[in-house]
């Protein structure tokens, strides 16, 4: 019961320190096309705008093997996303979820034993809100018409990233076999993410959490993502995340790609693994995601380099009233 006051307490100074400070700024981050946290694991930086409803959704498949407690896993798993631009352009409610079902198998004895595991691995409520952006003088920062060269170089200023922090609550439901013995009801989740957007269609993202704050097996973890689009469509990515606690440690690495089908509808896939047997790790997965766009507000690009234009549009005549011959 003290936990959760705690947890109450913490949520509700974050979004009034949300208050305060939104009131002082309220530049755009919304984006022609949507803005998804798909194919990886991290969040970026930036919300998804005010008026955005966001739907990320996949499925994966489990397979496990621990050599030395010769024990192995396999079924599927289910995440999703729902993401929600609120009251600042800078900042987003969300929840996220991992269901998981799964068989697991123990070897060890003449006769095989299995147990039927299905929970929430993870099931969380909360707020991320943009501290620093870099980008939002992006017009000034216009493409050189004359010089290829330049456009293409360098940009010392791209090595500061934008910066936002998240606040949330872990809801974790008693015996589950997924969680720490002792972690169960409510629990604080806090986390930092920066992200860096580079010439030539490269975007760097790193998250530091630290996760179900106050239980005896509270982890840390860091993501680190590394994306790059070759067209406005295709884009392909990296990812390397370590979980450190006194429950699981393990380091997982991530390779896909993502198709932007139009802009507001994306489609991505990935495989995971790791590099030890305790357990070994490998998992495909596929998703989507989907925003209904009800944003109102002036539509700029927060630095990625794509502006959502499939079709070239015809330039309209201006006229001059006031043209004196």
């Amino acid at each position: 019961m003290i936990l959760n006051l705690k947890v109450m307490h913490t949520l509700k100074s974050f979004f009034i320190l949300l208050i305060l400070v939104g009131s002082e700024s309220a530049y755009a981050q919304y984006t022609e096309v949507i803005n998804s946290n798909r194919p990886g694991v991290s969040q970026s930086a930036f919300s998804v705008g005010t008026g955005i409803v966001q739907f990320e959704a996949g499925g994966f498949t489990v397979k496990e093997e621990h050599t030395p407690l010769e024990y192995d896993v396999s079924g599927f798993g289910l995440d999703f996303a729902i993401r929600y631009g609120f009251l600042f352009e800078q900042l987003e409610l969300s929840v996220n979820g991992i269901y998981q079902n799964d068989i697991q198998t123990f070897n060890a004895g003449q006769i095989a034993i299995e147990n039927d595991r299905a929970n929430f691995k993870n099931l969380t409520i909360g707020a991320k809100y943009l501290v620093y952006d870099p980008y939002k003088n992006a017009e000034e920062d216009k493409p050189n018409l004359y010089s290829f060269r330049a456009n293409k170089k360098f940009k010392w200023k791209s090595l500061i990233p934008a910066v936002a922090v998240y606040a949330g609550a872990n809801f974790d439901s008693k015996n589950n076999p997924y969680t720490a013995p002792d972690v169960e009801g409510v629990s604080p989740k806090v986390m930092l993410a920066t992200q860096n957007n580079f010439n030539g269609g490269w975007v760097f993202v790193m998250n530091l959490i630290k996760d179900r704050i106050g239980s005896d097996f509270s982890e840390f973890q860091y993501i680190f993502t590394l994306t790059h689009s070759f067209t406005p469509q295709w884009v392909v990515f990296g990812e390397a995340q370590g979980i450190n606690s006194d429950f699981y440690a393990d380091n997982i690495f991530r390779l896909g790609g993502a198709y932007l089908w139009n802009k507001d509808f994306q489609l991505d896939t990935n495989i995971a693994f790791n590099t030890k047997d305790t357990p070994s790790v490998f998992n495909i997965a596929f998703g989507a995601s989907y925003r209904l766009d009800f944003h109102k507000d002036k539509k700029i690009d927060n630095g990625n380099g794509n502006d959502g234009n499939f079709k070239k549009k015809k330039n309209k005549k201006k006229k001059n009233d006031d043209f004196d011959s």
